[in-house]
């Protein structure tokens, strides 16, 4: 994760979702990556604090100011920083120019993968802004004719780029290894699927790839309202799926599986899951299971049916909350299914199952930046692993 000398105060930090790195005080730190860690060092100035003058980002990086001028003429060289004209008010000398980001100079292809029927992509500024969006039904698509459909939906969004794609970041349910490989998505089909080479051999491009629920967590602390220090966030599409973060850092544990909530069983010898196992907590809470258990309902029935399975799911979330000192848990998925009676039994049985000191400074709500949480995960993933910017 970079680190800054100074960072402007109340910054947040968004660590990569891979592993912490393993380098031994042993091995050799080329030239080249500590001229990498350096512009990085200077982009995410820029990105944090807007234009600075070369001076100003001297005094930011702890970087001396013949390096940061050599550095920031790469940088104009390269089209991803401008002048803007000179610093505000009156000083001696000759005037600072301030430096600033070109939010569009490069672009980021972003797949959201979680929904129950379609398949989100859209193309993103350095910013994190969308500017174009696509989307392909799924149809039931399993298998390689899922994997079809994504390569054609990010083909689609980098022929739409007027500017340098430099990457794509895909939220996928299901197990994500550090290599980009799906371990298993049951509901898309895919065991062991090295999904980021595939596409990266068929679009000639890089591409991160992780669990939609971290990245959606991840997104959230960074670009919404989530509390880095302690965060669950449970995102319902296709499947059910959770992300979970503590003091900073995105919990994937030896399997990369942590805030696998959705396959926790919940009615032993309930209904079958595509798993193998029945009665996981996917059965009730994933968006067909629960539009068909709605189905028919009138309004006073749809809302018992509704909290019904929002006590289930705050008796599922209980022990996480406790266990890890959680107080930020947010739901991600159709508003319409999630926002109402069952985001209430959520907070009222998370409450009831949970110690008085915990629950009183615990917020149970709906995730801040909507539909566009993975999104802009995925999207980030890709800025940092080839800006180094957070």
């Amino acid at each position: 994760m970079l680190e800054r000398t100074t960072p402007p105060s109340g910054e947040r930090t968004m660590p990569p979702l891979r592993p912490r790195s393993t380098r031994r005080s042993s091995d050799k730190v080329l030239p080249a990556d500590t001229r990498r860690h350096h512009l990085s060092l200077v982009l995410q100035c820029l990105v944090d604090d807007g234009p600075l003058s070369r001076a100003d980002l001297a005094r930011a990086t702890s970087l001396t100011r013949v390096t940061v001028s050599d550095l920031v003429s790469e940088l104009l060289a390269d089209g991803l920083v401008a002048e803007l004209g000179t610093k505000p008010g009156v000083r001696a000398g000759k005037p600072a120019t301030l430096i600033g980001l070109v939010d569009d100079a490069a672009l980021i292809v972003a797949l959201d993968l979680s929904d129950d029927a379609t398949l989100h992509g859209a193309l993103l500024d350095l910013r994190g802004a969308v500017l174009t969006r696509e989307a392909v039904a799924l149809d039931g698509a399993r298998g390689d004719d899922a994997v079809d459909l994504v390569v054609a939906l990010a083909q689609r969004l980098v022929a739409d780029a007027e500017h340098q794609v430099i990457g794509v970041g895909i939220g996928t349910p299901g197990v994500v290894d550090d290599k980009g490989v799906v371990r298993q998505a049951p509901n898309l089909g895919w065991y062991e699927l090295p999904l980021a080479q595939l596409v990266t051999d068929r679009l000639g491009l890089p591409v991160s790839i992780a669990n939609d629920a971290n990245i959606a967590a991840l997104a959230e602390c960074t670009f919404g309202s989530g509390n880095a220090h302690g965060l669950l966030l449970v995102a319902v599409g296709h499947g059910v799926g959770g992300g979970i973060l503590m003091d900073g850092a995105v919990l994937g544990g030896p399997l990369m599986s942590a805030g696998e909530i959705g396959h926790v069983v919940v009615e032993p010898g309930g209904l079958p899951c595509a798993c193998g196992n029945r009665g996981c907590l996917e059965t009730l809470l994933a968006v067909p299971r629960l539009r068909a258990r709605l189905a028919g309902c009138d309004a006073d029935e749809r809302a018992a049916e509704l909290a019904a399975v929002g006590s289930t799911l705050g008796a599922a979330l209980a022990p996480i909350v406790t266990t890890l000192g959680i107080a930020d848990v947010v739901l991600y998925g159709p508003t319409e299914l999630l926002d109402g009676p069952l985001l209430e039994a959520v907070r009222d049985e998370v409450a009831g199952r949970s110690m008085p000191v915990v629950t009183e400074s615990l917020d149970v709500r709906m995730a801040s930046l909507a539909r566009d949480v993975v999104l802009t995960g995925a999207a980030a993933q890709v800025r940092f692993a080839q800006l180094g910017v957070v």
